[in-house]
């Protein structure tokens, strides 16, 4: 039996209801070439033009409007039958696929999904961590249930996704225990050509960091900046700079042993649950949006 890749069909579905496969590449976060080969795929394995040209516009062809037809009850019957599975255990564990954005901070993201290990039944968790706009792009084709990330989901986005927030913290600034005392009796001064460790540019805390650092007049000498919030620690750890990172890390930088040299209310890390569900119904990422607000950030 020939299978239909179920992958091209839903592109080819996005682009039959955008209109244009500009407007899809927008919404799918792929480019329009990859978007037209893959297109082009399942017009090879079904041996028929979906598309024709109506000057700028595409429109369907006889048998595109067959296969947008099908496609939309495929789609509506996998939403049915992922609604009710989620609603009505069935014996098998609960599958939950999360998407970590790089720059959280890996105890946050374990501190946030461990409740939903905590759920009557059995329950497996399936993580990916990458650049939040590769996750929500899988999160657009239903091949994650949910994203965590330190950034909401912007109106320049073109996935239809909701912003659920989690909580948020203050910022601390930590350095090795053996330097704490002296640089804190002059904080924030004292983080004036300080060798310090950033996150990258596209990260939320560093574009405020850069605005504090400014308005307190004081200028770290940057010696390294991280996608990934652990590295950056390691690099700490080997004595390579101070860095900032939410307060809610507090115990844990004193196990890696880091002392806190100040902190500002003014500066915030907020923490997203990014779902395709306006309202969410999956109880496992209820229980981490429960326990988030409830315990870890309550």
């Amino acid at each position: 039996m020939e299978w239909i890749n179920y992958h091209h069909l839903f592109y080819f579905w996005t682009v039959a209801k955008a209109g244009s496969i500009a407007k899809a590449s927008e919404e799918l976060l792929l480019s329009p070439p990859t978007i037209s080969s893959q297109i082009s795929r399942l017009e090879d394995q079904l041996g028929e033009k979906l598309f024709a040209r109506s000057g700028r516009h595409l429109v369907l062809t006889e048998a595109g409007s067959v296969t947008f037809r099908y496609a939309e009850e495929i789609f509506s019957l996998g939403r049915e039958l992922t609604e009710t599975l989620r609603g009505h255990p069935t014996g098998h564990p609960l599958l939950l696929r999360v998407g970590v954005a790089d720059p959280l901070p890996k105890w946050i993201a374990y501190h946030l999904i461990h409740p939903a290990l905590q759920l009557p039944g059995s329950v497996r968790i399936v993580c990916h961590e990458h650049r939040t706009d590769r996750l929500l792009a899988e999160l657009a084709v239903n091949d994650l249930d949910l994203v965590l990330s330190d950034t909401p989901v912007g109106h320049q986005v073109k996935v239809r996704a909701f912003n659920h927030l989690l909580g948020e913290s203050d910022v601390a600034f930590y350095s090795k225990r053996r330097d704490e005392a002296k640089l804190r009796r002059r904080f924030p001064q004292s983080l004036d050509d300080l060798p310090f460790l950033l996150p990258t540019e596209d990260s939320s805390l560093r574009v405020s960091l850069d605005q504090w650092f400014s308005q307190e007049q004081v200028r770290p000498k940057v010696v390294g900046e991280f996608d990934d919030f652990s590295l950056l620690r390691t690099f700490a750890e080997a004595g390579h700079g101070a860095f900032a990172a939410p307060s809610i890390l507090d115990s844990e930088m004193r196990q890696y042993g880091f002392g806190t040299i100040g902190r500002t209310s003014i500066v915030r890390s907020r923490f997203y649950a990014i779902s395709v569900e306006r309202k969410i119904k999956n109880p496992a990422v209820v229980a981490i949006s429960e326990a988030a607000r409830q315990k870890i950030f309550g």
